[in-house]
């Protein structure tokens, strides 16, 4: 399975974080949408559960219920508000349906040998509610939806039961699926706080700052600001209503190299609310910084493919963690045939050097003053969140679980993910690795140049800057490898020269290699906020490193653009060349002093 991590860049119009808030019981009026999936839910038991086509023994209703605004402005102008026009973005109610027949040892969700992926949703559906609270219409919505889903497990029921009697016994026998206990969590809806017409006008200004800078080819400044209520109804008695909202301010701007490199760079701010956002003057500073990086990205020599010793940086090195180490301890590939299995049967055994450790913990909100966006407080599969103690001082401990039990690992920790219209698997939330070899940036850097010597190498890399990642799981003709896409690579030189800005290269590998390579790690400790694609789509995730001096790493050139660069001068500066265009004064150029100066963080 390839799965990949992104930046909210590429997805936060489409999927929204899912961010849990603390809040007072509820005081205000009867939830009808609430009473409508609890009614019939447990009218669908009833009647279903004796069914002689196929028993029906678990039903589960989720429902996104809420509203959200993305503002975009470029050069000036709003270019994007997609409050109204935007199914996804406007007041909107989501039901997924999880329809189980069987039974827990084997059911309709269980997985078809040889057939592929399956994103079909076996065990359920999703449907659009009606926005107003009308008992009625919901309840015919949902009926409606329940009977579609009822029909489609038991159609995969039996395709269920003849793939068994076909195929060879399987590895892993475990049941289908974990009964927990119910959860009763009732906290009030939430409500949109956001001044729209305010922060219209905020972009815009900020936007203008793009136009002075006429090498800059695209830029873009926008606004995601959600308010949700999600629901969880089960026919096990859980009845959640959960509040969530975020709010993110996100920068872009993308210019293009002599030789038609596409280069382009990200900057991310993040609350649970509009007013927690950086003020102008911060928001200002962060454009003129990213547009100083991008003159200087233009003009940085072209990496080759190389193999050697390298850091990366804090955020970098949390993107890697996500994608070599996050998806392969993910439970439901321990179970699946199809997989690679790098850790399967390796609980109890060193899978990382013994100074880290791993968790993945969606119940803290916030690492430092930054938001994670792995947060929840329940799983979507009605499951408490719960911190897991993956790795301990190298040694692997356990998998991250969802409702489907793999051998030796019987219940969820609250790990299953989905997003809307598909069914959940387990998924990470908010990975952390922690180290107790823990040295300063400048005195990793030190051992970096060490190691170049020792190795006689012309250089070190120090990757300080990613846009996401994706890794291979699957046990198929591709190889088990992962890829990081970073933004802003150095490198380091061993008799003292200038750290030198580069371009234009791939961080690859493969996972198990790669931790056997990990020397030391920083004091810098960083957050890597991100939505991640896999089997259950797009969930919202978070992950958090310290930077990794590695023995040797590879690298590889991206992919070249063929494309020129543009024939005309922009229509704000047409006086200009693009060889000999000048960047404002206001411009803050990339220092090529050593990284070890830079404070950690994000």
């Amino acid at each position: 399975m390839t799965v990949r991590i992104v930046p909210w860049v590429a997805l936060a119009a489409l999927f929204l974080p899912r961010i849990a808030i603390a809040a007072e019981p509820d005081a205000g009026p009867p939830d009808v949408l609430l009473q409508s999936l609890v009614s019939e839910a447990e009218r669908a038991s009833a009647a279903l559960k004796t069914n002689d086509e196929g028993p029906l023994y678990y039903l589960s209703y989720r429902v996104h219920d809420g509203t959200s605004t993305s503002l975009s402005a470029s050069y000036g102008a709003l270019d994007a508000d997609v409050e109204s026009d935007d199914p996804l973005a406007g007041r909107v109610r989501w039901l997924d349906i999880s329809a189980r027949v069987g039974t827990p040892q084997l059911d309709n969700t269980h997985k078809l040998r040889g057939s592929g992926f399956d994103f079909g949703g076996p065990q359920g559906g999703m449907s659009q509610l009606p926005i107003d609270d009308d008992s009625d219409a919901l309840r015919l919505a949902i009926w409606r939806t329940t009977d579609k889903a009822y029909k489609r497990a038991v159609k995969q029921l039996i395709k269920v039961k003849a793939n068994k009697m076909v195929k060879v016994a399987e590895a892993d026998d475990a049941a289908d699926f974990d009964q927990e206990p119910a959860q009763i969590h009732l906290e009030p809806r939430q409500t949109s706080t956001l001044d729209k017409k305010a922060w219209a006008a905020r972009l815009k200004r900020l936007s203008a700052l793009f136009k002075d800078h006429p090498r800059i080819l695209n830029s873009q400044i926008a606004l995601y600001s959600s308010a949700w209520t999600n629901y969880f109804v089960d026919t096990a008695g859980s009845r959640i209503r959960e509040p969530q909202s975020f709010a993110r301010v996100m920068i872009s701007a993308s210019t293009k190299a002599d030789d038609g490199m596409e280069l382009n760079l990200y900057r991310d701010f993040e609350a649970v609310q509009s007013d927690g956002l950086p003020t102008d003057a911060v928001l200002e500073d962060a454009i003129q910084k990213l547009i100083g990086e991008l003159e200087a990205l233009r003009t940085a020599p072209v990496v080759d493919p190389y193999s050697g010793p390298a850091i990366v940086s804090n955020r970098a090195a949390a993107v890697f963690f996500h994608e070599i180490f996050g998806h392969r301890i993910e439970g439901h590939r321990q179970k699946d045939a199809d997989e690679g299995h790098t850790f399967t049967h390796k609980v109890g055994q060193p899978v990382l050097p013994a100074f880290l450790s791993v968790v993945d913990d969606p119940t803290r909100a916030k690492f430092g003053d930054t938001w994670l966006n792995g947060h929840y407080a329940f799983d979507d599969d009605g499951v408490p969140a719960q911190s897991t103690n993956l790795v301990e001082n190298g040694v692997l401990k356990c998998f991250l679980m969802g409702r489907s039990p793999i051998t030796g690992f019987a219940h969820s920790n609250g790990h299953g993910r989905a997003m809307q219209g598909l069914p959940t698997v387990s998924r990470q939330g908010n990975l952390i690795v922690t180290s107790s070899k823990r040295e300063s940036f400048a005195d990793l850097r030190k051992q970096l140049i060490e190691e170049v010597k020792r190795q006689k190498k012309p250089y070190g890399l120090v990757f300080e800057d990613i846009s996401g990642g994706f890794t291979q799981t699957r046990a198929a003709m591709t190889p088990q490898a992962f890829k990081v896409l970073p933004l802003v690579v150095k490198r380091v030189y061993p008799d003292g020269r200038p750290d030198e800005l580069v371009r234009g290269v791939n961080l690859i590998g493969t996972p198990l290699e790669s931790f056997e390579k990990i020397l030391a790690t920083g004091d810098d400790d960083a957050v890597f906020n991100g939505y991640c694609g896999a089997e259950s789509g797009y969930v919202p995730v978070s992950a958090v490193a310290p930077s990794l001096l590695l023995g040797e790493i590879e690298v590889e050139r991206t992919t070249p653009n063929h494309d020129r660069l543009p024939l005309l001068p922009p229509p704000l500066h047409p006086e200009a060349k693009w060889n000999d265009a000048v960047a404002t004064p206001a411009t803050n150029p990339v220092s090529v002093t050593p990284a070890a100066t830079k404070p950690g963080g994000k």
